[in-house]
């Protein structure tokens, strides 16, 4: 390693950070917080703006010394640059779709009358914000086509607000609605639709005030927010959250509670078609948080889910409203593979679901009788596969490591694929091999991973990017990255481990790693890190490790436990104070997985691998680059200021240990894309410095 080292700008002089003296006693132990000032508010907190602009200014100072920092902020560039799809959406006779001609800070929406009909600009999101970084979320058109509603997304903040633009004129309505989070877009026939918001939080705390009473409202067109009519709340259960979702047909709103990030839900069914009698009457239709249930669909009186209930993987079951003892039948049962998603079109179901990671699709009758499967192109994920009762068409795209995402439209009739859109790229796919390898983690549980090279690299041990997640019931599967590409094009391996705590394999996977589990998704990553070091896919010295959000405190976690393992770090946008994180904004929701801080027993597995507790003073560490964002109101960036100054202020050996601090961008969704590009730049430049991936003297596009 000290070829490497000595080839690196050395570790900077970090700035001073002023230690506090908060020390609280918990549970008999004694919790040292020096830098809980760090948590206040860098909009507001003239402390804590000082400090971000002083990190930030040695950071970039460290970054312009790297000498492959250029090479691949051009790379990343060149390999954005191509013209990309979303998948189309139907309502009336019109097309609705995003479009990206390559280097746009963000898509635009544009609408077809008739699938060939000449495409017509209808939102801009590049004209909303001199820096990019207003962003178009989500977007839903009346059934009739006749108006789009849409959320804006400033600044990355979790945040919305909702406008309504005419898809015929291009024109905007008046109608403007604020304060939406955690909210779905649920047209009610063309009279306006569902959405769900907060209170407004007190003057300025918007970033940082825990959420809490939750409800849903009907928004009439051409009516002011003031006037719209609450449709469900639950004032005896603050911490409830409630979204509703409409049936193609427009008979009924389906109302899903939850409590808390895990997949346990009640069902509530309003019917649309007895409104003006009975007002918006919900009637139960799933009570006590057990189980997962996710509206596909319903056709007259029957309504279809997919469950867990008594199938960890899920099943297909349905339901007729109707009868006057309703009972759930099983349409699909469960399989090996986990059922991720499934929707009527025509009158067959198309059902998508995960095989180790990777999508199949099935197309089966309303009863559950199969039809056919649906051919994909290799390894990779397939998504879409929407549309409603008697459509004749649906569109799905697939994308995979080396290969972007390409736009499918699928006849029903003729069961028939053909593109509807797919990218010119500067890169020939087959030039790199992907395999799928399984491990066994320290307790022996096989575990897969991804392996993704250029076939010129297969057989050499080449510095490698481990990437994980491993939380939350969600499933990492393939997909394209213009950054990873980069780093693939530089000559090295990038591997994504498909860890406990997701949602490869259905509940017991996820429940495998979560609270008091939690132990096997960290053993699960360094076992895969050994893994590519014993199977020489990487040197030893030659291990990066990248991971956001729960995945920023895996790579948090492992760093502290196996600090020898790896050569560079970058933990992103992370959850690093497992003592704290349930106080702010939507920490609350993920003591599913975590725990509750305030109970014993949680808290001692908490405090037994939380990242900015767990520190270890005397031990060389990996060089580490921690990012975030100023307005990231989900995991807020106190997180990282803390962990980072606890970082600098101990002897951790020679390596550098920085923060990049993005400005006006939030937890990751609606980035501009001159952003994205200078920050992955910004960290590949580092990875590669410090694991040994050399890219001076290759020129752009390799």
């Amino acid at each position: 390693m000290a070829s490497i080292a000595s080839a690196q700008p050395p570790a900077p002089a970090y700035p001073q950070t002023r230690q506090g003296d908060v020390v609280e006693q918990k549970f008999g132990e004694t919790i040292h917080d020096p830098y809980r000032w760090l948590e206040n508010n860098v909009r507001s907190d003239h402390e804590v703006a000082d400090w971000v602009e002083r990190e930030n200014a040695v950071t970039q100072t460290y970054l312009a010394q790297l000498p492959g920092r250029d090479w691949f902020a051009q790379n990343i560039r060149e390999l954005t640059n191509f013209e990309r799809f979303g998948l189309p959406h139907k309502a009336g006779h019109r097309y609705f779709y995003l479009r990206n001609s390559g280097l746009q800070n963000q898509a635009q929406l544009f609408v077809r009358d008739g699938l060939h009909g000449e495409p017509r600009l209808l939102l801009d999101p590049n004209t909303w914000a001199k820096d990019g970084a207003t962003a178009l979320d989500q977007w839903v058109a009346s059934p009739d086509g006749h108006h789009l509603a849409y959320s804006i997304q400033d600044g990355g903040s979790d945040w919305r607000s909702l406008k309504v633009v005419d898809a015929t004129t291009g024109k905007l309505l008046p109608d403007e609605i604020h304060w939406v989070k955690e909210s779905d877009i649920a047209w009610v026939g063309r009279e306006g639709f569902l959405y769900s918001r907060f209170p407004a939080p007190p003057k300025g705390q918007d970033f940082e005030a825990i959420n809490y009473n939750h409800a849903l409202y009907f928004h009439r067109l051409g009516t002011p927010q003031s006037a719209d009519e609450l449709v469900y709340n639950s004032p005896d259960h603050r911490d409830w959250n409630h979204v509703a979702q409409v049936t193609s047909d427009g008979r009924y709103a389906v109302i899903t509670t939850a409590i808390g990030t895990d997949a346990r839900f009640q069902i509530h069914v309003i019917d649309l078609k007895q409104r003006r009698d009975k007002g918006w009457t919900a009637r139960p239709l799933i009570t006590g948080f057990d189980n997962s249930w996710k509206l596909v669909d319903s056709m007259g009186t029957r309504l279809w889910f997919l469950t867990n209930w008594q199938a960890p993987r899920y099943r297909l079951v349905s339901i007729d409203l109707a009868e006057p003892n309703p009972q759930w039948r099983e349409v699909l049962g469960q399989g090996e593979a986990t059922l991720q998603q499934a929707s009527i079109v025509g009158h067959r179901l198309i059902v998508s679901m995960l095989k180790d990671a990777a999508t199949r699709a099935i197309i089966i009758d309303l009863n559950g009788k199969p039809m056919r499967g649906l051919a994909l192109n290799g390894i990779g994920t397939a998504s879409g596969f929407n549309g409603k009762p008697g459509d004749d068409e649906t569109f799905y795209s697939f994308s995979s490591f080396n290969r972007p995402s390409t736009v499918y439209r699928l006849d029903l009739k003729s069961g028939n694929s053909e593109i509807f859109a797919q990218p010119k790229l500067s890169f020939d796919p087959e030039d790199y091999a992907i395999e799928q390898r399984f491990y066994a983690s320290k307790d022996g549980t096989k575990v897969p991973m991804f392996i993704v090279r250029s076939k010129a690299a297969v057989g050499k041990a080449v510095p490698t990017l481990l990437y994980g997640y491993g939380g939350f019931d969600i499933a990492l599967t393939p997909g394209f990255s213009a950054a990873r590409m980069a780093w693939l094009r530089a000559g090295g391996a990038f591997a994504m481990a498909n860890l406990r705590g997701g949602g490869e394999y259905g509940a017991a996977w996820h429940d495998a790693g979560r609270l008091a589990n939690k132990q096997n998704v960290f053993d699960d990553f360094i076992a895969a890190g050994e893994f590519l070091i014993r199977e020489g896919i990487t040197p030893k010295h030659g291990l990066a490790i990248q991971g956001g959000s729960n995945g920023g405190l895996l790579v948090g976690a492992v760093t502290n436990q196996r600090p020898d393992l790896f050569a560079a770090a970058n933990p992103a946008v992370g959850v690093m104070d497992m003592l704290r994180f349930d106080q702010f904004t939507a920490g609350r929701y993920w003591v599913d997985d975590y725990g509750y801080p305030s109970k014993e027993a949680d808290f001692r597995n908490l405090r037994s691998y939380s990242p900015y507790h767990n520190i270890r003073s005397g031990v060389d560490y990996p060089a580490i680059i921690v990012t975030t964002a100023d307005t990231d109101d989900r995991v807020v960036p106190g997180h990282s200021f803390k962990y980072t100054a606890a970082l600098q202020a101990a002897p951790l050996g020679p390596k550098p240990h920085l923060i990049r601090i993005e400005t006006r961008a939030g937890h990751g969704a609606g980035k501009p894309t001159d952003k994205a590009i200078a920050e992955s730049a910004d960290v590949l430049a580092f990875l590669a410095a410090w694991s040994g991936l050399n890219v001076s003297g290759l020129k752009v596009g390799g």
